[in-house]
């Protein structure tokens, strides 16, 4: 019984393992043809993540990755490639800074408001794609990248001049949040655990609510009713249609949750750090989900495990520029090693498990003959 066991958890973890050591073994590759000590590299990456104030920036970093991540893996579990997350982000962002410089009402108010109005936009600008893909038979794909251009390039560049509170600032952007508006820090929380967070480095109240975010994710998704139909409509339409289970309207709702919470990505921006949406508006988190929900498998855990890898290789370029230690280009060499060894990883260590899959069964229905023929003689 126990040798089963151990052998799922060993191909479990075969697969983020061989990628993490395929990646290191290129990177060092890499580092030594351009004339870099592999050796210092990853030291000065360690040395570096273990501060407490590097710490704050991954978590900082590792939030809008890890909500992305979940935005593009409800997606991925009706089988929808959701790769409009960039422009559903962008707009819901944009359109809640813009609607966050009217509110003046109680705090805590003022941002539900915000966070609800950015939900409602990415929701609303998922479910077009949805709704042409139940309608007309758009592939999503298709309809979420065209959606991303007239996000970005059409609704927002038509709006902006007229958000535009300061036409002399040379980011041209929203005005700036009112203080009632801006989300508090959780540095009190983090520092009661370990010690005064120094060079202004703030953690960003939206790491709880990625929290909160993820165990919601875990519960509706493998413990509810509404979680079943999903999984079951992106396994196979038929059947879940003959169960009951309407496969238009889910790929609707599952749009619709996917924009929703591709609204929140934004949100630690605006409500944390600019506390409003200029043209220097940080961009490329949508795709990035893609990335974490693949290498995460669509799971909470391996998705927070893999913003937090992306988000440690991300802080860690700016150091070895600063140190000259090595290019940072390693860490974008090292991500993209991570990822297209995962995959393939992971599609291996598949392959294994269904082989010992049929295997188990093919000797259980061996056993099933011979089991009746001896209740046979012992009955004659």
């Amino acid at each position: 019984m126990t040798t089963p066991l151990f052998r799922r958890l060993g191909l479990s973890l075969a697969a983020p393992a061989l990628a993490a050591v395929f990646a290191l073994v290129v990177s060092s590759i890499v580092l030594w043809l351009s004339g870099s000590s592999w050796i210092d590299t990853y030291t000065e990456m360690i040395s570096t993540a273990s501060k407490l104030e590097s710490m704050v920036d991954i978590l900082n970093r590792a939030t809008p990755l890890f909500i992305a991540g979940v935005a593009v893996a409800i997606g991925f579990k009706m089988n929808l490639f959701n790769i409009g997350v960039e422009g559903q982000y962008i707009l819901a962002s944009f359109a809640a800074a813009w609607f966050g410089t009217y509110l003046n009402l109680w705090g805590p108010l003022n941002i539900g408001l915000i966070i609800l109005c950015s939900m409602a936009v990415g929701g609303i600008w998922a479910g077009i794609s949805g709704l042409l893909k139940v309608t007309r038979g758009v592939n999503e794909v298709i309809s979420t990248i065209m959606l991303n251009f007239i996000a970005t390039g059409g609704i927002i560049a038509a709006l902006l001049p007229r958000a535009i509170d300061d036409p002399t600032d040379p980011n041209q952007g929203t005005a700036v949040l009112d203080e009632s508006s801006r989300m508090p820090d959780l540095n009190g929380v983090l520092e009661i655990f370990t010690r005064e967070i120094l060079k202004g480095r703030k953690l960003t109240g939206m790491f709880a609510i990625a929290i909160i975010l993820g165990i919601g994710y875990h519960y509706v998704v493998n413990r509810s009713r509404f979680g079943f139909d999903l999984r079951a409509s992106g396994m196979n339409p038929f059947a879940a249609r003959a169960g009951g289970v309407p496969p238009k309207k889910m790929i609707i709702y599952a749009m619709l949750a996917s924009g929703a919470i591709a609204g929140l990505i934004g949100m630690p921006e605006i409500l944390s750090v600019n506390h409003s949406y200029d043209q220097g508006f940080v961009r490329g988190l949508g795709f990035a989900g893609i990335a974490v929900a693949l290498l995460g498998r669509n799971s909470a855990p391996g998705m927070a495990v893999a913003a937090l890898l992306f988000a440690f290789l991300d802080t860690s370029s700016a150091p070895l520029q600063v140190t000259g230690t090595a290019s940072p280009e390693i860490v974008v060499i090292m991500q993209a090693t991570i990822l297209l060894t995962a995959v393939i990883a992971y599609e291996v260590v598949n392959r294994v498990r269904q082989a010992d899959e049929v295997k188990r069964a093919a000797l259980a229905t061996e056993s099933i003959p011979a089991d009746g023929a001896a209740t046979a003689e012992v009955g004659s």
